[in-house]
């Protein structure tokens, strides 16, 4: 079904504490317009036509789509401009509401996450422009948005060129509820502080919807144990800290650490897992939540998470339809 085509750009994506404690790079405002621009160049020829977009406080958006206000209708949708994940949160509903068939995301893990808390089975292609990202992956801008507008167009179906992800649903007592895509860690710190999470001594327990040893991150440390694809209906738990085997994984860009790993388990779907305070909750590698001593929090894994685009098939199918021929897709 045709709809509007969305893009949420994070200005605070690739920025992170990470570039101090480890050896990420940087991904400036610059780049990040001119990854927008190439998007909407690829959306259009993708018969893209209607775009939404989340103002962000950086105006990368407004900027990056005001030179093709003569090739389709851009608009900017209603955003609390708190400078914080609220305003992509907010936005993903708004983008839901205004009937978005697609979502272009710039941003890491954490932008996704976000999103996912404002719109969770979102069709999504999420481009990689942050830090220890699992869940975006690192593509050309110019075919994500062809994949993208082939899909807001009505040119290809969602279902046929999209895969669910998983979630991890998140219960904590006498608080609001909130959801992760990648993992969710319990580390032995007192408060949020600088978000990003790093320090392997100060790890306890992990719940990983995948476990990917080529990754970096938190999902690297059960990936170099038991590889866990995204494809799989399992999610693996790790009790963490000294009194077991260990492992040597990269935990941000540049840096490994040794791990101590008490135990690994698969955990089917719907099976609860429970973390206890004290302590702070990690999701998709940034701190947001404090246990305090005693208090829980129920973990649930299911496939109900956003629908992520696969690039290379959108643009395989649109070539065995023949929808570049004559003229493009856009004709």
């Amino acid at each position: 079904m045709a709809g509007p085509l969305g893009i949420v750009v994070n200005p605070a994506s690739g920025k992170d504490i990470r570039r101090l404690v480890a050896r990420a790079s940087v991904f400036d405002n610059q780049e990040k317009r001119a990854i927008v621009r190439r998007a909407i160049v690829g959306a259009l020829e993708g018969g893209a036509q209607d775009f939404r977009y989340m103002p962000d406080t950086h105006g990368l958006a407004a900027d990056a789509t005001g030179e093709f206000s003569d090739q389709g209708s851009f608009v900017a949708v209603e955003s609390a401009r708190t400078a914080s994940t609220l305003d992509t949160t907010l936005a993903a509903a708004a983008l839901r509401e205004a009937g978005c068939a697609a979502v272009l995301t710039l941003g890491g893990d954490g932008t996704n996450r976000a999103f996912a808390l404002g719109w969770r089975d979102a069709p999504l292609v999420p481009v990689s422009t942050g830090t220890n990202n699992v869940f975006p992956t690192m593509i050309e801008a110019t075919v994500a948005g062809a994949a993208a507008g082939l899909v807001a167009s009505g040119r290809l179906a969602l279902h046929d060129v999209a895969r669910q992800t998983k979630t991890v649903r998140v219960s904590i007592e006498g608080e609001a509820d909130d959801l992760a895509l990648i993992d969710v860690v319990l580390a032995a710190d007192r408060f949020v502080g600088s978000r990003a999470i790093w320090g392997a001594e100060r790890l306890r327990e992990a719940l990983l919807t995948r476990a990917e040893p080529s990754a970096v991150g938190m999902t690297s440390i059960g990936g170099l144990l038991e590889p866990l694809p995204e494809t799989e209906d399992v999610s693996l738990h790790l009790r963490l800290g000294p009194g077991g085997d260990s492992v040597t994984a990269p935990i941000a860009p540049g840096l490994y650490e040794e791990i101590g790993v008490r135990s690994i388990e698969r955990i089917p779907f719907g099976q609860p897992v429970e973390l206890q305070g004290p302590g702070v909750l990690a999701f998709d590698g940034e701190r947001e939540r404090v246990l305090q001593p005693g208090q829980r929090a129920t973990l649930r894994v299911a496939r109900d998470g956003p629908w992520v685009i696969d690039v290379r098939e959108a643009l395989e199918q649109a070539a065995c339809k023949g929808l570049y021929r004559g003229g493009g897709a856009a004709s």
